[in-house]
């Protein structure tokens, strides 16, 4: 029987030559890896920070790129009509009159236009968005903020050039967002805590997260639409807490690397972020949809009544608060109504203006804090008063106000605004004299008009173009 012959040995060329394509290889791998310059990460992985272990181990079996995508996806669409409504609620307060905050924006000015008067409860609806959607989205927020922790904590935080883009637009979004949302929510509370000015401050933070916003969205929209693809949602919603399984490894390492077993199925966080969000929307809608369901606005310092007479609505700024004194509002009290360009006034009293023709309308006083109540006003049309001062179509009015201090106690309107017909200087709310918290003996009330420009405890009107 004939031995078996020997394997033949590998010549000295090829096994340089293998040894050539094992390197190769293994330089393709890193650079995979580690984009250019590879240098630089590979050192980052060297020096590990201590303690990076422990908070990279995150075991929970839900987090994969399905349940981080649902997240984002609801993201998607909420985020945009927030940051649109509070855009619009910029220009809304007039920044061609130099009375939106901030009024230098620089570069970042947006195009002003006209803001209707018609319908009365647009400004309701558009402040409505903003605040209601904005605290309806805080579970959500919080929910997406989970399912990507682990990456928060990835080393080296960065491997290529792309990824340190990718990091900061993760950092302009998630920080911009956590900025809106606790300035927001301390501005509706009145609880001015920061020391900086809530509106440059909320202005500035959303051009921040909206770059963010836009070039997470452009790196992550391709990953987004294939983890929405990966569960079908019927199925994630049939399946228990006991069938639940780990999605399979991701690139992106937010799937566990050693899952532990479930406490809740991808249902059930579901169901949970859902219901949070649904909880908060009954905590916040009555401060704006006003009627029975303003009684569940609790957490709310604008969302419930004062009680059941006249003026017992919502109050922003009091009498007191704005110092205004009953000498000031009494029997001396005269409304100056003046002519841009012209030295002659007019003076006229209460008694005067009940004498002129009144005009009852129906509309809301809707608050940047998202508060708003519809009330029943009577008074004189803007549109008389001007036509009085001898101009009959005014370009703008000046409104002014008996407060001596404060960011608000002036506003000027635009000519559709006086040209509304059920645009009134009030004399009376619900059948009865204002009250001096509502803005006795006059306050201006224009329909679509953002709250605080609806000027309380009017001194002067100056009607002129522009």
């Amino acid at each position: 029987m004939t031995p078996p012959s020997p394997e033949p040995q590998p010549s000295r060329e090829s096994a340089e030559a293998d040894r050539r394509d094992d390197s190769r290889s293994t330089d393709a791998a890193d650079e995979a890896v580690y984009g250019c310059p590879p240098p630089v990460w590979r050192a980052l992985e060297r020096h590990r920070p201590p303690g990076i272990g422990l908070l990279q181990r995150w075991r929970s079996p839900l987090r994969g790129p399905w349940l981080t995508s649902v997240f984002g996806s609801v993201l998607l669409v909420g985020l945009p009509v927030v940051i649109l409504t509070g855009l619009l609620s910029y220009i809304a307060y007039g920044p061609q009159f130099d009375q939106a905050i901030p009024a230098d924006v620089g570069w970042l000015k947006l195009p002003t236009f006209d803001w209707p008067s018609r319908p009365s409860w647009l400004y309701r609806l558009t402040q409505g968005l903003h605040v209601g959607l904005g605290l309806i989205i805080i579970p959500v927020v919080l929910a997406k903020l989970w399912s990507v922790i682990p990456r928060l904590f990835a080393w080296p935080p960065l491997r290529s050039i792309a990824q340190l883009v990718e990091r900061l637009s993760l950092l302009m979004l998630v920080g911009g967002i956590l900025f809106e949302l606790a300035t927001g929510v301390l501005n509706i509370q009145y609880d001015y805590i920061f020391g900086f000015s809530f509106y440059t401050a909320h202005y500035f933070g959303a051009w921040v997260l909206i770059a963010g916003f836009v070039i997470h969205v452009l790196i992550k929209l391709p990953k987004m639409i294939t983890g929405l693809r990966s569960l079908s949602i019927r199925s994630v919603l049939r399946t228990s807490r006991a069938e639940t399984r780990p999605e399979p490894p991701d690139v992106d390492g937010l799937v566990a690397a050693d899952p532990a077993p479930p406490t809740v199925s991808r249902r059930g966080a579901l169901a949970l972020v859902g219901g949070g969000a649904l909880f908060v929307a009954v905590l916040t809608a009555g401060q704006t949809l006003g009627g029975f369901t303003r009684r569940a606005a609790l957490l709310l310092p604008r969302g419930r009544t004062r009680g059941d007479g006249p003026n017992d609505f919502e109050v922003n700024r009091t009498a007191a608060a704005a110092a205004i004194t009953p000498a000031e509002t009494g029997t001396k009290w005269r409304l100056i109504i003046t002519q841009q360009g012209k030295s002659g006034r007019m003076l006229l009293d209460r008694a005067a203006l009940e004498a002129m023709p009144q005009h009852t309308a129906e509309l809301p006083i809707a608050c940047v804090e998202g508060w708003s109540t519809t009330q029943t006003w009577s008074g004189v049309r803007l549109c008389d008063l001007a036509a009085l001062a001898g101009m009959s179509t005014p370009a703008r009015a000046t409104v002014r106000s008996l407060e001596r201090l404060g960011g608000f106690n002036h506003a000027v309107l635009q000519a559709n605004q006086v040209g509304n017909p059920d645009a009134l200087l009030a004399l009376r709310v619900n059948g009865v004299d204002l009250s001096m918290d509502h803005g006795y003996p006059a306050r201006v009330i224009v329909p679509a008009l953002p709250g605080v420009h609806n000027t309380k405890w009017v001194r002067s009107i100056e009607f002129g173009q522009p």
